[in-house]
């Protein structure tokens, strides 16, 4: 139960910020997307996965509030003594929230987030962080844009091996985004957590294909590293995904 604590916060937290913007002006901007892929093998190799994400992102006045959420499921059908039979080989699941709080300086906030992750075949099988700091626009030309994120968090996580691990981290985080032309748009993102016992670190790199004015296609590389791991673990994690988004 303490792994969610830190979620509640952090909802309740851009839930309120909501509830106080809208005494100001009633109605905020919100932009909401949901992705979904699967892919279905046989034959030879059988098996099935499927990758899903949200993000809802609400603009108001004073405040800049997003909560997210992702999954990745993978089960292999193998034969075994004779008999065919699915093997889960994968299965993770990660939720945040993060309340910004607008500067007078334009696209700089003081935010607060929390997350928490769960992956029953990862490094740490369970974790979850809270931080807090300052988020800007680093760079900006024309079609391009680089935000900018920094500051000090507490870590909470349980390893593959039951070791729990705690304490302070510094976070930060980029996210760069080249509209290519009114239909394509290529984004990398890289979050990086460094604790004095490891330095989790996720990257995504994505482009995005507009098929009508709700859908698009996305094709997207991501990467997950620890560098402590325990003995009878990967470093990294990678995935490689074609999804369909729809945003409304």
């Amino acid at each position: 139960m303490k792994y969610f604590t830190s979620i509640l916060l952090a909802s309740g937290l851009a839930a309120g910020n909501a509830l106080a913007a809208d005494d100001i002006e009633q109605s905020g901007n919100w932009i909401i997307a949901a992705e979904i892929g699967a892919i279905s093998t046989s034959g030879n190799t059988s098996g099935t996965s499927i990758t899903g994400k949200f993000e809802a992102l609400q603009d108001t006045p004073l405040w800049s509030n997003e909560y997210t959420g992702n999954g990745y499921l993978k089960e292999d059908r193998a034969r075994v003594n004779g008999e065919d039979m699915n093997q889960r080989s994968a299965e993770r699941y990660q939720l945040g929230a993060k309340a910004g709080y607008k500067l007078l300086e334009e696209n700089s906030t003081l935010y607060a987030l929390a997350s928490f992750a769960e992956d029953k075949f990862g490094a740490y099988t369970r974790s979850a962080s809270i931080g807090f700091g300052h988020g800007f626009r680093w760079f900006q030309s024309g079609d391009k844009t680089l935000d900018m994120e920094f500051g000090p968090g507490y870590f909470d996580g349980t390893r593959a091996n039951g070791e729990q691990e705690q304490g302070m981290i510094v976070r930060g985080r980029a996210a760069f985004r080249w509209k290519l032309n009114d239909n394509a748009a290529f984004a990398q993102t890289l979050t990086v957590e460094r604790g004095s016992w490891n330095m989790h670190s996720t990257s995504e790199t994505s482009l995005s294909t507009r098929i009508n004015g709700s859908m698009q296609m996305k094709a997207a590389f991501r990467a997950q590293n620890d560098t402590s791991v325990p003995a009878d673990k990967q470093n990294t994690d990678t995935q490689t995904s074609l999804t369909l988004v729809y945003s409304f």
